[in-house]
This record gives C-alpha cells, structure tokens and sequence, in this order.
C-alpha cells in the first residue's frame, strides 16, 4: 500500500501534462473555469460509489477528484498565487483551527464548528448578510436548503413544519393559477422551494431523497421495459400503466 507521500509522482505528471512545450495541448489549453465542470462531475462520481458502496469505484473516482485538486494548484502555481503545499497546509489550519475540542484547550465542543465558520466568514465577507457565501454554483436544491438554514440562524424560520406544508399548498394554486410560460416557471420555481422548506423541517436531505426516487423511477422503468421487451415503445399509455403496476409489485402480475 503507497504512503501519504505517493502523491508527488502526481504532483510531476501534472506539471509535465502542463509544460507548454513538451506537455499535453489539452492539459495546457484549459483553465480554472474550463476545469471546475470536471471538477463538479468527479465529486458526484464519489458520491455515486460511495451510494453504491463499491469500494472499488470508489477508489478510482477518489484519485480522479485527487487529480482535480491537483491541477487546479498546479495552474495556481503557475500563475504565482498557490501551490498543492499550500493547499494542505490551509486546510490543515483550518481543521486544527475549527475543533478547539480536540486540537486545543477542550472548550466548545462539536457545536463550535458553526460558530467558527461564522467568524470566518465575518473576517473575510465583506458581505453583511447572513447569506453571504453561499456558492452560486451549488446544485438548486442544495443552495436552496443552505439558504433557507442560513436565514433560519438569525430566526426567519416557520416554527414548525405545519408553515412550509401549508406554504406549498399555496405556491401549487398560483402554479395552476399562472397563465405565460415565465410565471409558470416562476411559481414552480417557489414550489419546489417550498418543497425544499418543507423537507428541511422533516429532517430529509432534500438531495438524497430526490436522488433515491431518481434510482427507484430508473429501476422500475427499466423492469417494464425488460418485461415489454422490444416492443414497449409501441405500447398505448393504458398497457403501459398496467406495467407500471406491476413492476411496483415486484414483476408480479395482478390478482385476477
């Protein structure tokens, strides 16, 4: 098993893959703009074996991610703003800073890691509000979950959950009540939000639980179909149907 230290020879491809005489013309045509969507992708694919619990994947997409880091210092280094060295040392400080419970006097306890990330943004945000950081370039139902916990902190919040299920109530009326395509859009825009809310106070990931219904839509679709064969895209709606009941039952067929 390699050490800790095996992520030097990475450390030399990368700036070979980026010499901008001998290297790789794609390597070194890219960016920090052109590289971050790839950067995006690779930590879905982490989180997608871990999902799976494929030890295995998860092994090769955690050296993919790796490699994003990697290349983002190596274009900073270039640049003369970072290398991969500072990028360990400020995280290091950073964990060692945000658990004074392990690291430091024993004083705060779990809890202070809100509070200090708090402080942080305090000493480097110029922006006031309680919802300054908060990355644009999250995933929508993500941001719309930190958002709405972020304004809950300073008290803007339903007391209860019986608010967001009642807030969604509203928003799907104005959905059927909207006429152009933009308020459509809008109104759902609010729904889903109030969705988000709603989920919030149940305690449900808001992500994970739209995840799990994507994998349980994919896997009884794909039951219909091997159950159709190669004839389910000429079926009418009504067969269909009939064999999406079934493949909620596990294949069986209805009781006659």
């Amino acid at each position: 098993m390699a050490d800790n230290a095996s992520v030097a020879p990475l450390v030399a491809i990368m700036a070979r893959l980026r010499d901008p005489v001998d290297g790789c013309p794609w390597d070194v045509a890219q960016n920090f703009r052109t590289i971050a969507p790839y950067t995006i992708e690779e930590a879905y694919e982490v989180a997608d074996a871990c999902e799976r619990d494929d030890m295995a994947a998860l092994k090769d997409e955690l050296g993919d991610l790796l490699l994003q880091v990697v290349f983002h210092s190596r274009m900073a280094e270039e640049a003369g703003t970072f290398a991969l060295g500072d990028v360990v040392d400020s995280i290091c400080a950073k964990m060692i800073r945000r658990h004074p419970h392990v690291f430091g006097d024993g004083s705060g306890g779990p809890g202070s890691w809100e509070r200090i990330k708090a402080e942080e943004r305090k000493a480097k945000e110029p922006d006031p509000s309680a919802l300054a950081g908060v990355a644009l370039s999250l995933p929508a139902l993500l941001r719309a979950e930190k958002l709405q916990k972020r304004a809950a902190r300073v008290g803007f919040d339903w007391p209860d959950e019986e608010g967001p299920r009642q807030k969604i109530e509203e928003e799907l009326a104005e959905v059927v009540e909207a006429t152009d395509a933009a308020h459509v859009e809008e109104e759902i825009g609010d729904l889903l939000f109030a969705v988000v809310n709603w989920a919030r106070h149940k305690r449900v990931d808001p992500e994970v639980a739209l995840r799990a219904a994507n994998a349980k839509f994919e896997r009884r679709f794909r039951a219909m179909e091997a159950m159709a064969g190669d004839g389910f895209a000429a079926l009418d709606l009504d067969a269909k149907e009939a064999l999406w009941v079934r493949a909620k039952r596990g294949g069986k067929p209805p009781k006659g």
